[in-house]
């Protein structure tokens, strides 16, 4: 079995969002606040980054936990975080240019060597129960 991969629907309602919001899951499976946050796609995968790594807030949870629900208008799914950085050359400059056409001169700190080494890819997640 490979990688769940988004539908082109998810990836297109994801992707075209002007932010999405993030609430992560904690130990006891319940989820933290939501949490509004910029996101990017590229080819079909869905990316979101901070301004810089640190274990506290948001990103810090999603690290640790690596689950959470992402939701935008007329989707809301369980996702699997994973935690990419900036190891990836080509990846970063995609997720960059991204982030730059998404969202303008606004990405600005979004795409800094600090906010790159943040890069986590939102991978969907069966919910439990399902096959």
């Amino acid at each position: 079995m490979g990688v769940p991969s988004w539908t082109a629907e998810e990836a297109a309602a994801l992707g075209g969002a002007v932010e999405l919001e993030i609430a992560v899951r904690r130990p006891d499976g319940g989820l933290r606040a939501w949490t509004p946050i910029w996101v990017a796609s590229v080819d079909g995968q869905v990316y979101v980054r901070s301004w810089y790594r640190r274990e506290s807030g948001w990103f810090g949870a999603a690290v640790g936990s690596r689950r959470a629900r992402v939701r935008v208008p007329g989707l809301e799914a369980e996702v699997t975080v994973e935690d990419v950085g900036d190891s990836d050359a080509g990846l970063r400059a995609d997720v960059d240019a991204a982030y730059r056409a998404g969202y303008g001169a606004g990405a600005a700190s979004m795409v800094t060597a600090e906010a790159a080494a943040t890069t986590l890819r939102l991978v969907p997640h069966p919910v439990d129960g399902a096959a």
